[in-house]
């Protein structure tokens, strides 16, 4: 029963955590064009990975990071969970996204221009080292 609410919680923080972020890549180019912004990719096991929920607790969450991200990123949440089914639709759209980036570890951060063209990449998460250094790894970037 534990495991069990343990579980829970972190699918319920998870949510809260995404709650400003989009699962539809194709919508969040446009979006970005619409508003000038950069994309960021988030490509994340949520229920399994635990450098992701690392991630996720110790940056997405943090004032610091969500100003930041706000202001410059349309950001999209590319998941693939183990115990919780995706609808198909998002599910394929994730795999493909996954061979189209050449995915091979989790978390995997990528910006992308409005025209889906890769700016840079950062694969994993350093424990502790909090939103300032991944802030100042994702402006390193951006144009310009």
């Amino acid at each position: 029963m534990k495991t069990l609410l343990t579980l829970v919680f972190a699918f319920t923080t998870m949510l809260v955590v995404h709650a400003d972020w989009t699962t539809d890549y194709k919508a969040a180019l446009v979006q970005a064009k619409a508003q000038n912004k950069l994309v960021l990719l988030d490509f994340t096991g949520s229920d399994w990975c635990g450098y992701c929920k690392l991630l996720d607790a110790q940056v997405f969450t943090q004032q610091a990071f969500k100003d930041f991200a706000d202001q410059n990123y349309i950001q999209v949440t590319v998941d693939f969970p183990r115990q919780t089914q995706l609808p198909d639709d998002l599910k394929q759209q994730n795999d493909a996204l996954r061979q189209q980036f050449d995915i091979h570890g989790f978390p995997t951060l990528i910006v992308l221009d409005a025209d889906g063209k890769e700016l840079g990449r950062e694969v994993g998460y350093t424990p502790g080292s909090g939103p300032d250094a991944v802030i100042a790894k994702l402006k390193s970037f951006n144009k310009g």
